[in-house]
């Protein structure tokens, strides 16, 4: 059930008409594993009269260790776009997300500034809900010791959470979900979300290519570093006219057309024409075609096009919406 969120960027709010049941952590993809966490965040928010909050990062810690060591192959890929993100956290019921720019300066915070300054000043954390390995401050110097000291002195509660299993008995992974999406594989991405995998965002105007072969486009920037292979994916399309709409789409560089190397969405919707530039929409991805492919001219490109649209025709057929 999606309610209102407040977005708190870094400015937090130096004082709360109620306190915090606080979080933390990246929540990529907010798979059923963080689900089930943020659940528990809702409950007992309910029971303590707290507001049931969410502290997060931008960028992924791992992503600017990995820029700052100049190690850029050891970043994350995203799963999920911030606004992605901040939509499934409000959808868990979480009523406010203070999101920290993870930089120089908030890397080299000491543990114990951390506690004082961030949870107890600025965000009035009366109940905490991390892992139990959990790690803070400059050189990870915090952990749950430190916080169970400074909580009896500065009056707020620490549960620790233990792993969130699956039916497999196996940990739910941001990682293994980005494993799951890098080989297209929607099935496993799907058991891990609890939900297709879906990207959200506000159509650009493109070269308008599609339209003069037969197959107009909605265009969609996706994010760097985006964790879903790029490729030829069935799809289905909300936030046009009210329904759910069917659809093929690319997700890459394009590099028949192309060699700006920028990562595009694009998705042809099939049987209707709609303007949509300028709006929101949110595209679930179904199934996995093919990878992309740089063709030798357009002829043999729109061939390619065509038995795509098969593949999305038969795919419907048997699935429907």
């Amino acid at each position: 059930m999606k309610n209102t969120i407040n977005l708190y960027r870094n400015a937090f709010p130096a004082s709360q008409q109620r306190a915090s049941a606080l979080t933390i952590g990246n929540f990529d993809g907010v798979h059923l594993g963080h689900q089930r966490l943020l659940e528990h965040v809702v409950q007992v928010a309910g029971q303590k009269n707290l507001i049931p909050s969410v502290m997060t990062f931008l960028p992924h810690p791992r992503e600017y260790f990995a820029f700052r060591e100049q190690r850029p192959e050891l970043a994350p890929t995203r799963i999920s776009s911030l606004r992605d993100k901040i939509t499934a956290l409000s959808n868990a019921g979480i009523e406010q997300v203070f999101l920290n720019r993870f930089n120089n300066q908030f890397a080299s915070l000491g543990a114990e500034q951390f506690i004082e300054d961030i949870l107890v000043r600025r965000l009035n954390t009366k109940w905490l809900y991390v892992g139990v390995d959990f790690r803070f401050g400059n050189k990870r110097s915090g952990n749950i010791a430190l916080l169970r000291d400074a909580s009896s002195h500065f009056g707020f509660e620490v549960e620790t959470l233990e792993d969130v299993l699956d039916e497999q008995n196996q940990r739910y992974s941001s990682t293994e979900l980005r494993n799951a999406l890098a080989f297209g594989d929607l099935d496993r991405a799907k058991s891990y979300l609890g939900r297709p995998y879906e990207i959200s965002g506000h159509v650009i105007h493109g070269k308008k290519l599609g339209r003069t072969i037969g197959y107009p486009t909605l265009n969609l920037r996706a994010m760097p570093r985006c964790a879903l292979r790029s490729g030829i994916y069935v799809v289905s399309v909300k936030g046009l006219d009210g329904q759910i709409l069917p659809g093929i789409a690319s997700l890459g560089v394009r590099p028949t057309v192309e060699s700006d190397g920028k990562v595009l969405l694009e998705v042809h919707i099939l049987d209707k024409t709609v303007s949509a530039y300028g709006k929101l929409i949110t595209v679930a991805f179904l199934h996995y075609v093919r990878d992309e492919e740089k063709f030798p001219n357009l002829p043999t490109m729109i061939d390619a096009i065509r038995n795509d649209e098969r593949i999305a025709r038969n795919y419907f057929a048997v699935h429907g919406l």
